[in-house]
C-alpha cells in the first residue's frame, strides 16, 4: 500500500453550523487523507446568520504547534488555509508556509456577493495577497478576485473572454487558479481553472440552484483539496469539487434546511470516493 497522504487544515471551528474545519476534516479525511488540523479559533456558531455567537481567538496557538511539530519530523503533503480573521494570523501563517516547506493551497476567505466580510478593514485585502503570492494554488470566488487584481466586482453573468483575463491576472500570485462562482447564464454555475505553466484553462459547472447556502466554498475548497493532493490533475479536481458541492447543496434544496446550517455534505461522502 503507498503511504498514506497527510495534510494540514488552517481554519477556525464552528461548533455549529457546517463549515470551516467541521466541513475539512471530514470531506479530507473521506478521501482517505490524514488530516492534521490548526484551528485559528472557535466560535459557538459561524457568523453568518446567527447574533450571539461566542468567540475565542487561537492565534498564540498556532506557531507553538507547528514548533512541536517540528520536533517530531512531522511532513505534510500540502497546507490548505481558509478563513484567517487578522493581519496578525496572516503573518502567522506567511511564518508556517516557510516552516512546512509543503505545497500551499489558500482560499483567501474575506469577501462574498461584491462587498467585503464588515469584520475587516478595507485594506485587508492587501494582506492576503501577500500571503496569495506564497501559494501554490489559490480559490478565490469571483468578489475575492476582483479584491486581489483591484478590479471593481462584476456580478455577472460573464463570458469566457472576461474569465480568461481574470484567472490570467490572478496567475500572478499563483501558478494555478481556481476561481469559483463562475457563469455564463442563469442555467448552470460552476468554476474555471488555469494551469500557468501548461497555459490551460478549463471548466467545471453544474445545475444552478437558488438560493444562498452557508460553507459551500469550504465543501469546494475541501474536495478541490482532497482532489489535488490524490493527485488528480487541476481539470479534474475542480470537475470533482463542482460535483460534490452541487449535489450537496441539491440535497439540502431538496430537503427545505435551514440554509445558515450548511449543506448536507455527509451524505455524499460515498459518492466523492467515487468520483
Amino acid at each position: 500500500m503507498d503511504r498514506q497522504k497527510r495534510i494540514v487544515a488552517i481554519h477556525d471551528i464552528s461548533c455549529f453550523g457546517r463549515c470551516s474545519l467541521t466541513v475539512a476534516l471530514p470531506v479530507i479525511s473521506a478521501a482517505g487523507i490524514e488530516t492534521s488540523i490548526i484551528p485559528t479559533a472557535i466560535l459557538s456558531t459561524h457568523t453568518g446568520g446567527f447574533t450571539g455567537y461566542t468567540y475565542r481567538d487561537l492565534t498564540d496557538d498556532i506557531l507553538p504547534i507547528i514548533k512541536h511539530w517540528q520536533s517530531l519530523n512531522l511532513k505534510f503533503d500540502a497546507v490548505y488555509t481558509g478563513f484567517l480573521g487578522s493581519f496578525e494570523q496572516i503573518d502567522i501563517i506567511s511564518q508556517v508556509f516557510d516552516m512546512l516547506k509543503t505545497k500551499v493551497i489558500v482560499d483567501p476567505v474575506m469577501a462574498d456577493h461584491g462587498e467585503l466580510y464588515k469584520i475587516f478593514p478595507d485594506n485587508f485585502p492587501e494582506g492576503m495577497k501577500k500571503l496569495c503570492q506564497k501559494a501554490d494554488i489559490i480559490v478565490p470566488n469571483m468578489t475575492e478576485a476582483a479584491l486581489l487584481v483591484d478590479e471593481s466586482y462584476n456580478p455577472g453573468p460573464y463570458n469566457p473572454k472576461y474569465i480568461e483575463k481574470m484567472l490570467k491576472k490572478l496567475s500572478a500570485f499563483s501558478n494555478q487558479v481556481v476561481l469559483t462562482g463562475v457563469f455564463f447564464d442563469e442555467e448552470k454555475l460552476g468554476a474555471a481553472a488555469y494551469d500557468k505553466t501548461a497555459d490551460k484553462i478549463s471548466y467545471a459547472f453544474s445545475k444552478k440552484i437558488n438560493g444562498f447556502y452557508h460553507g459551500t466554498g469550504d465543501v469546494f475548497g475541501s474536495a478541490l483539496t482532497a482532489a489535488i493532493v490524490n493527485q488528480e490533475p487541476l481539470d479534474r479536481a475542480v470537475e470533482i469539487a463542482v460535483k460534490f458541492t452541487a449535489s450537496s447543496i441539491q440535497r439540502s434544496f431538496e430537503a427545505k434546511s435551514d440554509v445558515r446550517f450548511g449543506v448536507n455534505f455527509e451524505a455524499g461522502l460515498q459518492d466523492l470516493l467515487k468520483l
